[in-house]
């Protein structure tokens, strides 16, 4: 009897006990690295209202609050459970406590006991809770990688920005919120014509990593100059809590913002010890110099071009090329500027040149002298000056006709042709016949210019009868603005291919602006069987009008279940042509 009346009351007391609410806070552990995150479920078995997390004063909060509901029913029992989830990342070292927090269940309000953690130094492998946000901090990184920290002024340097993306993540989407502003640089970006994914290592462990901008950089100052970061914003699909039947995880997609980080370069001067006195910034490897001329011979007051032309690898855009002289009786033109320069990973190369006309003014033997230029050469770390071959050019007399200055007994001659022959071959004798002696009053220009404005008179009165015309047609009116908004309408589900709620809208707006525009009617009249009955009147083929209904219908269908890229081309492909054929045939 004292057996059977024990196990009532431990029934009884189960009983109460199952009946009874639950509200606990639970960590995922209780010692961490300051480094490491903690995870934090304050979780019930009853639902509630008014939930109130604690001061999670010492930790700064990373994700959450995540919220997760379970209800099941197993053997005629119910098991339900509710968890708000918070991910938190230690301020400090030291032993906090994870406060109370409050919930209100059934007019009754019920708080968690208190937790203990201890956090401790960071530690070399952190291990942290399923946080998606810090899934992808961990997993995605973008390095700006740096050819030399230490140039000289105005030498090349190349930034190379690379995303480097864990293989237990995916990328689906990148956009660029911030590009850098190279204030203190010359700098040029070399295009990527497409984007290959390679595999690497990122702090000794495998990564993928895809090369998205590369940069040219002269800087044009001394000392340290700020390269800005290049800031993303990327889609990323990590893994989540949640399994499909075959235990595979669902991917939940996070937007993360990187950022490569700002980077700092000390430039260092050119040196002033050997510097030559005609340098003019020029900074590179192997130039060389060219001077030459199309022609040695030629006779008085013809022309002949003479090139200087710096060619190799180095700053060519950014420094002057060294003067032409040549002798005072022969003419020197502006020159035309001639570039030839492409850039790439390693800098600028190619050639640069300036194109001068010359024209000696009389007979002799005029010399060009040598032309010299100086650059700091990056691989000895010195100046180099090059200089040109003397140029000696062979003037014949004048052609026939002309007066040639005398010439002098030596065998060169430098003389200024006479101020008198400057314009000798300018025609003074002219025979000039005048134009326009006719009176202008009279003339047939004179009465079209008098009379076209009469003859816009009826043109005037024509369209102005014919815009009364159009504005009194009420009927026609409502039609064309039908037409242009199914147009319009399905321009803009063109426009909105991908996205499923807008391409559907706009696709159904369009089908049945048509339908305003060809059977004049509202859209409180447009059933399956009216539309029908209406198209089939005027002529319309029984299989174009099914289609039309059958787009009608996937538009209904569309706010109900999903649809994929390919099902939204195949129904805008669809509407075009039903469209066409019904204009057709209607």
């Amino acid at each position: 009897m004292k057996e059977k009346l024990l196990l009532i009351i431990m029934l009884l007391v189960s009983g109460l006990a199952i009946g009874q609410v639950q509200f606990e806070a639970k960590v995922s552990k209780d010692k961490l690295g300051v480094n490491e995150r903690l995870r934090v479920d304050f979780e019930m078995n009853q639902d509630g209202d008014n939930f109130n997390p604690p001061e999670f004063t010492n930790f700064t909060v990373v994700g959450g609050p995540n919220q997760a509901v379970s209800n099941s029913w197993i053997n005629g029992k119910r098991t339900y459970s509710k968890t708000y989830s918070y991910f938190l990342a230690p301020k400090g070292r030291g032993k906090f406590t994870i406060g109370q927090a409050e919930i209100t269940i059934d007019g009754n309000i019920y708080k968690t006991t208190p937790v203990q953690v201890e956090v401790t130094a960071a530690v070399d492998q952190p291990t942290d809770g399923e946080n998606s946000e810090y899934v992808a901090s961990e997993n995605i990184h973008l390095v700006a990688e740096i050819s030399d920290t230490s140039p000289y002024l105005n030498e090349a340097i190349t930034v190379v920005y690379k995303l480097y993306v864990s293989p237990r993540i995916n990328v689906s989407d990148w956009r660029q919120l911030d590009s850098p502003k190279f204030s203190d640089f010359w700098s040029q970006n070399i295009d990527i014509r497409r984007l290959e994914v390679e595999n690497g290592t990122y702090k000794g462990e495998p990564y993928r990593f895809v090369v998205l901008r590369k940069t040219v950089l002269y800087p044009q100052k001394t000392g340290k100059l700020n390269i800005e970061p290049l800031t993303l914003n990327i889609s990323v699909e990590v893994p989540g809590n949640r399994r499909d039947i075959f235990g595979n995880r669902f991917y939940e997609t996070v937007d993360k913002v990187v950022a490569a980080g700002n980077r700092t370069i000390d430039v260092k001067p050119l040196p002033q010890e050997g510097r030559p006195a005609d340098f003019t910034g020029a900074v590179g490897k192997n130039l060389r110099l060219k001077v030459t001329t199309d022609k040695t011979t030629l006779r008085a007051t013809e022309s002949l071009q003479a090139t200087v032309e710096v060619t190799g690898q180095g700053n060519l855009k950014l420094f002057d090329l060294p003067p032409l002289t040549v002798p005072a009786s022969m003419e020197k033109y502006e020159p035309e500027y001639v570039e030839n320069v492409t850039t790439t990973i390693n800098g600028m190369q190619g050639r640069i040149s300036n194109e001068y006309t010359l024209v000696p003014q009389s007979k002799g033997k005029y010399p060009i002298p040598p032309v010299s230029f100086s650059y700091f050469d990056l691989d000895s770390q010195s100046y180099k000056t090059l200089t040109s071959n003397e140029i000696l050019v062979d003037v014949d007399a004048a052609p026939a006709g002309s007066r040639a200055a005398s010439q002098s007994s030596g065998p060169i001659a430098q003389q200024t042709p006479a101020a008198a022959n400057q314009f000798r071959y300018i025609k003074l004798n002219t025979s000039l016949k005048s134009i326009g002696e006719a009176p202008f009053i009279g003339s047939p220009l004179f009465w079209t210019l008098f009379l076209s404005p009469l003859l816009f008179i009826p043109l005037a009165i024509l369209f102005g009868k014919r815009r009364q015309a159009i504005a009194g047609d009420v009927r026609g009116n409502r039609i064309k603005k039908a037409d242009r908004l199914a147009r319009k309408y399905l321009s803009e589900a063109k426009k909105n291919l991908g996205d499923q709620t807008k391409f559907y809208e706009s696709l159904e707006r369009a089908l049945h602006n048509y339908l305003k525009a060809k059977l004049h009617i509202q859209t409180s009249e447009m059933s399956k069987e009216r539309i029908k009955e209406l198209l089939e009147s005027k002529g319309a083929n029984a299989g174009t009008v099914a289609e039309f209904n059958e787009l009608l219908k996937s538009c209904e269908f569309a706010r109900y279940t999903p649809a994929s890229n390919v099902a939204m081309q195949q129904d805008y492909d669809k509407a075009v042509r039903v469209i066409s054929e019904l204009d057709k045939q209607v």
